[in-house]
């Protein structure tokens, strides 16, 4: 054998970069809250991004205990691939930052919102990272326009996110979900909502949405606009709808970026809430979609995430 053959044959053959996830916590006044960033193989330093799970018990990688679909751990992995630091956090109460929330009853949207404003100056005192976006997946975005004038994110993407108040938009999603009779009770216990009013009877078929110690946090979510909080930030925004979304629909991208001066609106075609690839909006069909963390994202996404975030989160 050929001895410089040989010794090729002999070397280890160097494995290729990985992206690194990095743990880190967060102290508040309620506890501690706990995230995961997805660092890039390239040196830094790099831009950093704020990922921002929806509503309810989701966790930092878009999963919930009655459904695993890794969609957000897939977006941050795959923007650290592009050069991006991605921070993708558990909120208060949630997952591994349970203990950061006591009570059920106590949160109220400015909570999270205040987070939002803690992990973006968390990011910023990191010498590793230069500018700081966010991108805020389905209630997500409206969380994080709600903490926008604080935190002063760089740029800032409504992946999925409601451009329309809240009331509005459960009462589409109920519309589609429950029988008439339902229907007319969510209709009077929105209105109360939106008044500003608890509202103790609530039918049992729809306690998992409006139980009490939910109404707070439903207050102050249904009478906010997010439309109006996207006009008032100053930074780039970039709006994504999925064509296939059941949950939050194309409009609700429209009314966010129509809202904002200087603000795109992409639809992906064949995308669903999760971000996955679903070419239909029957929900029969829709639901292995949720289910399945193999599936990948669409693959328009992240070329589309990346190419707004390298244009807005250039340079120091």
């Amino acid at each position: 054998m050929n001895l410089i053959l040989a010794i090729a044959v002999a070397l280890p053959v160097a494995p290729p970069p990985r992206m690194v996830g990095e743990l880190v916590e967060l102290k508040i006044d309620a506890g501690t809250l706990y995230g995961i960033i997805d660092l890039p193989s390239t040196p830094g330093p790099w831009p950093a991004v704020l990922l921002h799970p929806g509503s309810g018990p989701t966790d930092r990688n878009g999963n919930n205990p009655v459904m695993r679909n890794e969609s957000l751990r897939l977006l941050g992995r795959a923007l650290a691939a592009e050069g991006f630091a991605v921070l993708r956090i558990d909120k208060r109460g949630i997952a591994a930052s349970a203990n950061a929330m006591s009570k059920e009853e106590d949160v109220r949207i400015e909570s999270f919102a205040a987070d939002v404003v803690s992990w973006t100056n968390f990011l910023r005192k990191d010498a590793r990272f230069t500018k700081v976006g966010f991108i805020g997946h389905s209630e997500g975005s409206f969380i994080g326009l709600t903490a926008a004038k604080d935190a002063k994110p760089d740029a800032f993407v409504s992946l999925c996110g409601p451009g329309r108040p809240f009331g509005d938009l459960i009462r589409e999603q109920l519309k589609a979900a429950i029988p008439q009779d339902l229907l007319e009770a969510s209709e009077k216990i929105l209105i109360e909502l939106e008044a500003g009013r608890m509202v103790k009877d609530v039918p049992e078929k729809l306690r998992s949405l409006f139980r009490p110690s939910v109404q707070p946090y439903l207050i102050g979510l249904v009478r906010v606009d997010p439309a109006k909080l996207a006009a008032q930030y100053p930074g780039p925004l970039l709006a994504i709808s999925g064509s296939t979304d059941i949950q939050v629909s194309q409009i609700d991208g429209e009314k966010i970026a129509a809202s904002h001066r200087h603000a795109r609106h992409v639809v992906i075609g064949g995308m669903n809430h999760v971000l996955k690839p679903v070419d239909s909006k029957v929900r029969l069909i829709q639901i292995p979609a949720y289910m399945d963390p193999s599936l990948p994202l669409h693959p328009k996404l992240v070329p589309e995430v990346s190419r707004f975030l390298k244009e807005s989160l250039a340079g120091k």
